[in-house]
């Protein structure tokens, strides 16, 4: 998954970096808020920037509270251990994060194990969460959560729509469990939508942003909820040595890209939809469709595996992701332009 990342100084400097959004780096401006920013002690809530910046992020997505976390995925621990306790059973996408790519975290922290499902583009229906609820029963783990990732990395940078959002959440509610939102590109599916990020956070409980993705930010994440829910999450934030002391340097990071990164992702949108349309165009690559800044591509057909193509990429600085047995992954971000996009399509060209 995503492929090693390890220096190897024969390799010429990568120009072109399609890794992940993970890679963006903060610009002059960035930087400059970030050397003037207010701070002060987060654990005693006297840093005036995080404290803004979590004031802003609970109003923009509707709730109560929020809390500041160094990464997304430590907002997962923290929410996956607000809500769970051990022999608990959380239902998610059978690719979801928080299965994937989190270092079985579930499981080694909170005890609760993970029932992923089926369901084409990384979602599933309302019949699919329906059939996995099981009968209370002293014999079976209580089911006790429901997890989205808005968007869905490994379906392709895909949107939940807001509608099947509502029957989900609707039919775990129902059951007695709570609901969480892996938010690591809601923004990406607000912009793209033009639905608010309100709108998609309502249902759900507990709900975070990130970044460090597209919003171009060094760190930081903000997981947000009910103020009881978020009183109840800063021990684990505590436990897992998420408290932080001059935060404030981080959050103003985040305040810049709130004001500066979030509509210009529609430029990564259109520069994915330029890559996928121009590499659907090479014999043996098999392109699926981006809804937002990821483009996956099978290229089982090509008679090369995806590590084939991203060592032949990477030879003339060019960096993308393996994404399994056939599956490459390029992500746009702001660090990529339009030029970039023409430069690896003819790349791919040349090696096809």
């Amino acid at each position: 998954m995503y492929g090693p990342l390890r220096p190897d100084p024969s390799l010429p400097p990568v120009r072109i970096n399609l890794y992940s959004d993970t890679q963006t780096r903060p610009s002059p401006a960035m930087r400059e808020a970030m050397l003037g920013a207010g701070v002060g002690d987060e654990q005693l809530g006297l840093d005036p920037s995080v404290n803004a910046l979590c004031e802003r992020v609970a109003a923009m997505l509707g709730k109560e509270a929020a809390m500041f976390l160094p990464s997304g995925a430590m907002c997962n621990s923290v929410a996956i251990l607000t809500h769970c306790r051990p022999g608990d059973e959380i239902i998610a996408h059978e690719t979801a994060h928080i299965i994937e790519a989190e270092g079985g975290a579930p499981w080694a922290l909170a005890g609760a194990r993970v029932l992923g499902l089926r369901g084409a583009r990384g979602m599933f229906s309302a019949d699919d969460l329906r059939a996995a609820l099981t009968m209370p029963s002293r014999y079976a783990a209580p089911q006790v959560l429901l997890e989205i990732e808005q968007t869905a990395n490994l379906g392709g940078g895909t949107i939940w729509p807001l509608a099947t959002l509502r029957d989900l959440v609707g039919i775990a509610r129902a059951a007695g469990m709570a609901t969480h939102m892996d938010g690591a590109r809601l923004m990406n599916a607000v912009v793209a939508s033009g639905i608010s990020a309100a709108a998609y956070a309502a249902p759900f409980d507990t709900v975070w942003i990130d970044f460090t993705k597209g919003l171009g930010a060094p760190l930081g994440a903000v997981l947000a909820g009910s103020a009881d829910l978020i009183d109840r999450a800063w021990r684990w934030k505590q436990r897992l040595g998420g408290a932080l002391r001059q935060a404030g340097i981080c959050a103003a990071a985040c305040l810049y890209a709130l004001d500066h990164n979030v509509d210009r992702l529609a430029e990564d949108h259109a520069n994915a939809r330029d890559l996928a349309a121009g590499l659907a165009a090479i014999g043996g690559l098999n392109v699926e469709p981006p809804e937002t800044n990821l483009v996956y591509v099978d290229v089982a057909a090509s008679g090369r595996t995806p590590g084939d193509w991203a060592a032949a990429l990477r030879a003339q600085g060019i960096m993308v992701s393996v994404m399994g047995a056939t599956r490459l992954r390029l992500c746009t971000h702001l660090d990529v332009t339009g030029t970039d996009i023409i430069e690896t399509i003819a790349a791919f060209h040349n090696l096809a």
